[in-house]
Formats: C-alpha cells, structure tokens, sequence
C-alpha cells in the first residue's frame, strides 16, 4: 500500500490513518468479508423512491435514514455513486452486489450510531459525467452530462425536503462512480464538503477548482478497467493548484479496490469530520 503525492504534513496524517496491513493480509480479507454480513442487516432500510427531473426523465433511487431524527438536528447526507455493474432501471443494482461498499459502510450500525447520515444512492443508465474525459486529448463538452444533471436536481429536491446539514454533504463512487465523483465535485465545488472518489478519473485540466476541497482518493495499482495512471493524473494536477488531497494506492489490488477502500477503518470519522 502506498500513499502518494502528498505534502509532508498530509502524509504524516494519512499514514496513521491507513490500514498498514497488506491488502492481501488475513486481517483484511477478513475484514471484507465481516463487512459483507454486517451490510445484509441494513440493506432493507434503504426505501425504494423515484425521481423525475426538469426534463421528464426519471431517475430511480434509494434513500437512507438515521433511525432516530431529532427534529432540533440537521444531519449529514452521502451521496453515493454506483460503478457501471449498477447502471440500469431497477432500483437495486446501484446499492447491492459490487455497489454494496460504498453505499452500506455509512448505514452500519456502529457507524450509525456514532455518525447518524442520510445516504442517497441514485441509478443512472447513462452514466454520470463525460467519460471521454478520461481519454488524453479529448475536449469535454461545456454541457453538463445528463446522468449528473439528473443527479443534481433529484440532490437538490432531497435538500430542500429533508434536514440536511447543508455544510456536510459528501460525494463518493468508485469506478464510473468514482469518475461521477470527480466530475460532480468539480462541477459544483462550493456543494461538498469532501470527496471520496474510489478507481476513477476526470478531466486534469478542470482539477484547479478542487484545491480547496478535502479529497480521499483511493486505486489499486493493477486495476485494468481504470488504470492508477487516471487518479494519478488527478491527484497532481489538484497538487498543483495548491490543494492536499490524500491518495492511498492498494499494491496489486485490481479494479475491485472499492473492497479495501470502503473497509479503511479510518474513513468514516475523516468523512464526517469534514465540514465547509
């Protein structure tokens, strides 16, 4: 495991946060595999809902809640951006199976019970930003992408509804997703409080608007979907521009880094510590 491109001060918090076990360590595997039979308990607390945005197309989604609102507290809320294994119509395949991590981490009981959230996880069938971004030399278009305009109206809605502390919202997805995450924060910066993209990539060009924006990226650095050269790229182009995003490489973990990623028993208290 190697923790990249940081400056002196970030690293030395970073490397007490991260597991220093091997990715491939029985504590770890182990690890992944408790997370996967505590996940089955909180599956059935994430309702089923439907959105249909400014231009008539609908957008199915789950939502979770705290089990207890204090009606005098607003609460933080994660919106969750599922891989390409979730795209779809069926309202499931975006929080379950490979999306099971990044959508259920926040919703266990323990971080529940310490953290109380809400957790978004929309499903879109066209993806969430340009991919072509990730292609050396291709322009991106100034039009948003649909699948995260579509996402940021059904977020927008959500705020307005429910108590939301609105200096606390968070972006995290992994592969697609984790490329959503990217591509969203840097379309509206000023909305999140911190981005956890997972075996993604943007657009490097576009990366100066994140300087400000507390980031924890995550690769493993023989995943071949989505090479670590794509995260890379982000990660010093956001250096560059003066920011300190935190960047943890998993030594020959290939695209299904989001197991370790989202199993980091530091993540939740760094995500929600994050405030704007």
């Amino acid at each position: 495991m190697r923790l990249l491109l940081l400056p002196a001060l970030a690293l030395a918090a970073a490397a007490q946060t991260v597991d220093p076990d091997p990715p491939m360590s029985a504590s770890r595997l182990a690890r992944i595999e408790e997370f996967r039979k505590k996940a089955v308990a909180v599956t059935p607390r994430f309702e089923a809902h439907a959105f249909t945005g400014s231009g008539g197309q609908t957008m199915p989604y789950r939502l979770f809640r705290p089990a207890k609102l204090d009606p005098a507290r607003k609460y933080p809320l994660v919106l969750f951006l599922h891989g390409a294994g979730g795209l779809g119509a069926d309202n499931r395949k975006q929080y379950t199976g490979g999306n099971l991590f990044g959508s259920h981490v926040w919703a266990l009981e323990e971080n529940q019970a310490r953290r109380p959230a809400f957790i978004l996880a929309p499903q879109t069938d066209r993806g969430w930003g340009y991919r072509g971004a990730l292609r050396s030399g291709e322009p991106e278009p100034e039009a948003m992408a649909q699948g995260a305009k579509l996402a940021f109206e059904l977020l927008d809605k959500i705020l307005a509804d429910l108590p939301i502390d609105r200096t606390r919202i968070y972006v995290t997805g992994q592969s697609m997703g984790g490329a959503g995450s990217w591509y969203m924060a840097m379309r509206r910066p000023d909305l999140f409080a911190a981005a956890v993209p997972v075996c993604g990539g943007g657009n490097p060009a576009k990366a100066a608007v994140l300087r400000s924006l507390p980031i924890w990226n995550f690769h493993g650095t023989a995943a071949p979907t989505v090479p670590v050269k794509f995260s890379r790229d982000m990660i010093e182009a956001v250096r560059a521009a003066g920011g300190k995003p935190l960047h943890t490489e998993y030594e020959g973990v290939r695209h299904n880094s989001w197991e370790w990623a989202y199993t980091e028993p530091a993540l939740p208290g760094w995500l929600f510590a994050q405030h704007k």
